[in-house]
This record gives C-alpha cells, sequence and structure tokens, in this order.
C-alpha cells in the first residue's frame, strides 16, 4: 500500500473512532506528509463533531502537524508517543505539540 493510501485509511479510522466530548472547543488542524497526492488533509474537530477532508482547505488552521506518513500512523495508532526531542530534532512539526496530545485522546491514541 501506498503512504498516500495508508494515510487515507488512517484517517477514515480516526473519523470513525471519534469520541465526542474530549475536546474542548472547535478547531482546525492541517495535517502535512509530502507534496505528493494523498499527502495533506484538513480536520474541523469540536466537542460534538469531527470531520476530515484530503487536501489543505485553510490557510490558517490553529494547529498544524507536519511529519512522515510512517510516523504519524504510528502516533495515532498508540504505538508511538511522541517526545519533546521529536520536536526539536524537527521529525515532527507542529504549531501547539500540547494541543496534538489532546487531540489525538479524542480517537483513543
Amino acid at each position: 500500500m501506498s503512504d498516500a493510501e495508508n494515510l487515507k485509511k488512517a484517517f477514515e479510522g480516526m473519523q470513525q473512532r471519534f469520541k465526542p466530548g474530549t475536546v474542548d472547543k472547535d478547531q482546525v488542524v492541517y495535517f502535512s506528509f509530502g507534496e505528493g497526492p494523498g499527502e495533506k488533509y484538513t480536520m474541523w474537530i469540536g466537542p460534538q463533531k469531527c470531520e476530515i477532508k484530503e487536501g489543505k482547505h485553510v490557510e490558517n488552521a490553529d494547529n498544524f502537524l507536519k511529519t512522515s506518513p510512517d510516523l504519524f500512523i504510528q502516533m495515532i495508532t498508540g504505538k508511538y508517543k511522541p517526545g519533546a526531542m521529536d520536536f526539536f530534532k524537527g521529525k515532527i512539526k507542529a504549531k501547539d505539540p500540547f494541543a496534538l496530545q489532546g487531540l489525538f485522546k479524542a480517537f483513543g491514541a
């Protein structure tokens, strides 16, 4: 399976596992995993909703996550818990790393 196919499957799974009430406010999160087709996603998430679309649909997201497809999939499946060094070394880039941790809880990771 290609990275794009794996990402699509991962985001579909996230939408199905979404737990209402785990996020306290509406926000938009942009995900970038590369420059190829199927490697960018936008998520609108709030206390009662989660909508995910392929592509970049906003200019100024509340948060963003840039990393490799493999690392992202490990993170959302609970196989990898990112630490401060991942951000310092640039393996993972985010506007607000702490908010991302809360975000992943909304999907059981």
